[in-house]
């Protein structure tokens, strides 16, 4: 009964951060939709009226950036991030388990790194909030930047937490209830 009960408390919370992950994702594609809206708006203003919307280009190098971090937990869940997997592949076949240790690896050191990421992106969020920090032209367009730098913190978080629930789910039975 117990072992139950923290399966199902295991598959919850896997399954909760699969949905903020797939979230993410949409909240990610709705950027990516309102920039080309944005960037259509931009070129149809210099072609046809010479007046370019403001602050496209900021807004653009901004969005990219949050885009991606938007993005990549739910690139992680779906086995998308970018690697070699023809040696964990070959092992697979020959070494399940050096293939396993291999992934195990691999989500460890993804989870340092996003963990190192996150950890230098605070003070970094703290002194562009305090601060107002923002891009563009005082009087023609500004944006501030902290929503970014945010948006680079939680998904950083949300990859650590991946990484790790990746893990969890390979030495569990927790994958086989989400």
């Amino acid at each position: 009964m117990i072992k139950t009960q923290e399966r199902t408390e295991r598959s919850l919370w896997l399954g909760l951060l699969d949905r903020v992950a797939s979230a993410m994702n949409i909240a990610g594609s709705a950027l990516i939709l309102m920039l080309m809206i944005l960037i259509g708006l931009d070129v149809a203003g210099r072609n046809l009226l010479a007046a370019p919307v403001p602050g496209v280009p900021e807004m653009v190098s901004l969005s990219i950036v949050a885009i991606v971090f938007l993005q990549s937990p739910r690139t992680l869940l779906a086995g998308r991030m970018v690697r070699s997997t023809a040696l964990r592949d070959l092992l697979m076949r020959r070494a399940p388990r050096v293939a396993l240790i291999l992934e195990d690896i691999w989500d460890i050191i993804g989870l340092c790194v996003l963990a190192t990421i996150a950890w230098s992106t605070w003070p970094t969020l703290v002194r562009d909030w305090e601060r107002d920090t923002f891009v563009g032209a005082v009087g023609s367009f500004t944006a501030p930047v902290w929503p970014v730098k945010a948006t680079i913190l939680a998904g950083c978080i949300m990859l650590v937490l991946l990484f790790a629930g990746q893990t969890w789910r390979r030495h569990s039975n927790a994958g086989q209830d989400v």
